[in-house]
C-alpha cells in the first residue's frame, strides 16, 4: 500500500509518483472540491479503478460496473457522486446495487 501526494510543485513528487504508478493494482483519486463540499468519500470515480478487474469480477458484475460508469462519465464528479452514494443508500449489498443496473 502507497499514497502519494501530487501537483506539490515539487518534482522530485512527480518523478516518485510516475515510478510507482506503473506499478500498483488500484488508484484512487480523491478530489479536493468534494471534500470541501463534505462529500465523503471524495473520489473522482472517473479517474480511479483497477487493474485486470476482468479477473477479479463476474462476467454480469463486470458489465453492470462498464454500465454504470458511461452513466457517471458525462454527469461530472459532484453530480455522479452524489448520485451513487444515493443509489448506494438504496441497496444493502453490492450484488443488490449492482442488479439494479440493466445490463
Amino acid at each position: 500500500i502507497a499514497t502519494a501526494l501530487i501537483d506539490t510543485g515539487s518534482r522530485m513528487d512527480d518523478v516518485i509518483f510516475e515510478e510507482f504508478k506503473g506499478t500498483g493494482n488500484l488508484e484512487i483519486v480523491l478530489d479536493r472540491k468534494l471534500a470541501d463540499k463534505r462529500t465523503f468519500p471524495s473520489i473522482d470515480i472517473n479517474r480511479s479503478g483497477t487493474r485486470k478487474e476482468e479477473l477479479l469480477l463476474p462476467k454480469e458484475d463486470l458489465q453492470r460496473i462498464w454500465l454504470l460508469r458511461k452513466v457517471l462519465l458525462p454527469m461530472g464528479i459532484h453530480d455522479s457522486m452524489d448520485l451513487l452514494l444515493q443509489k448506494m443508500k438504496e441497496t444493502k449489498t453490492n450484488s443488490e446495487f449492482l442488479s439494479t443496473m440493466n445490463s
